[in-house]
């Protein structure tokens, strides 16, 4: 069996981490750590910069996980800033930012980067939909208002499902494949 450390301060990503990769034949070792993140227009220099803080404080390979949230009628926002945002106006702050916008679609990005001192290697995972009207229950960051395309249902709603339309999860596959063949 393969293993992978996962450098993360959130649980809820540590559970959908362990969840994905172990369906692959990959052991999850959980850190809790915050690994320094710079503040960058791109979400790519985050996750690397991110993977290389991580490395150096546990001193073995490491995966993190960085991911945005891109609201096509506020030009991409939150985006890079999701978890700033999402700390300061939440869920209902980016609803109340769509009242009267007809353009609710929207993209979640997760990208899982990879660094073992010497490699460093990102997958991407993408999903496309739109902002709900309102907030629902259940979920966790975003979850409660993201509709991924082909489904009606927020992430919140989908429960169990979400890994059937999660960029987390394609990014995680993707990640998956090219360790595997290591």
């Amino acid at each position: 069996m393969l293993f992978v450390t996962f450098a993360s301060t959130n649980e809820n990503k540590n559970r959908e981490v362990e969840k994905i990769l172990s369906s692959h034949g990959i052991s999850v070792d959980f850190v809790w750590t915050s690994p320094v993140e710079i503040q960058s227009e791109s979400l790519e220099e985050i996750a690397r910069e991110k993977a290389k803080s991580a490395f150096a404080q546990i001193g073995k390979p490491v995966i993190v996980e960085d991911d945005g949230l891109f609201v096509d009628a506020l030009k991409g926002f939150p985006g890079q800033y999701s978890s700033h945002a999402f700390k300061t106006i939440g869920n209902a702050g980016i609803i109340k930012l769509l009242v009267g916008s007809a353009d609710r679609n929207a993209s979640f990005r997760s990208l899982i980067a990879f660094y073992d001192g010497k490699h460093l290697s990102i997958s991407e995972g993408r999903v496309d939909g739109k902002i709900s009207d309102n907030v629902t229950e259940g979920g966790w960051g975003y979850d409660p208002i993201f509709v991924p395309s082909g489904t009606s249902l927020t992430f919140a709603q989908l429960k169990e499902k979400k890994n059937e339309y999660s960029h987390r999860k394609k990014a995680l596959d993707d990640f998956a494949r090219l360790y595997s063949k290591e």
